[in-house]
């Protein structure tokens, strides 16, 4: 097995290459090409990681794309934020999320807290 690890530009487009060679038919884990593929998608993923960072979506707009996923209304998120006027004041930005809220909308939305507390 020759894998180097990804330094430049043309590694990495090296490396998607041997990568998307697996993708539509995934080898057996545990065998020689599973383990390449393996190796080779953590190379991957670490290169973008370091090279395209995603930035984490902002906070309503996270509620609001989990509210159209999940087919939610004002009145369903009431239990997590508080009465509809409060539910309506933080969705048009006007009241901030506090602590409590954060920790109800990642329990029932399944919102990751760190999306919801937003960048610093």
């Amino acid at each position: 097995m020759n894998i180097r690890p990804i330094r430049s530009e043309a590694d990495y487009r090296a490396a998607l290459q041997q990568v998307s060679a697996y993708v539509d038919q995934e080898p057996e884990p545990g065998s020689e090409d599973g383990d390449r593929f393996e190796i080779l998608a953590a190379l991957v993923e670490a290169y973008e990681a370091r090279h395209f960072p995603i930035d984490l979506p902002d906070p309503i707009d996270a509620i609001k794309f989990r509210m159209e996923q999940s087919g939610l209304s004002v009145k369903d998120l009431e239990p997590m934020i508080g009465k509809s006027n409060r539910v309506y004041e933080v969705l048009n930005r006007k009241r901030p999320l506090t602590l409590a809220m954060i920790r109800r909308l990642r329990q029932g939305l399944g919102i990751p807290a760190d999306v919801l507390v937003g960048p610093a």
